[in-house]
């Protein structure tokens, strides 16, 4: 859930025992280039090494090497455009789960962008 003002926070609950919620802004979140025209967008890290980013991917641009799901899975959502892993296209509202171990290489012709979890870290 995004926040409505400021870049991060939490909220409360009037529960003690429950932890408060963690929120960021896609567009307030640092920005950085991972590959010409690859973008990664923290939006959270948690204490077990989980973590979600917003992935930007312009057109034609094609990630360096082979991406490697370890130590665990990858989890993609599809957002906008048209995201291949190198085998097959995934349109806008796509979700893929990559299992730990396995590989692809991210590439996009009509550029994308990604929500993409990590879960273990």
């Amino acid at each position: 859930m995004t926040g409505t003002t400021g870049t991060t926070g939490t909220t409360g609950t009037t529960d003690q025992n429950r932890p408060a919620c963690v929120w960021s802004a896609v567009q307030d979140a640092p920005v950085r280039e991972i590959f010409p025209g690859v973008r990664a967008r923290p939006l959270w890290s948690g204490r077990n090494g989980a973590k979600a980013h917003v992935l930007e991917m312009d057109p034609n641009t094609c990630w360096q090497g082979i991406d490697v799901h370890e130590p665990g899975p990858e989890e993609v959502f599809v957002v906008s455009g048209i995201f291949n892993d190198g085998d097959r296209d995934y349109p806008a509202g796509s979700f893929i789960h990559a299992p730990a171990g396995s590989a692809h290489v991210p590439q996009t012709t009509t550029g994308c962008t990604l929500f993409v979890f990590y879960p273990e870290g």
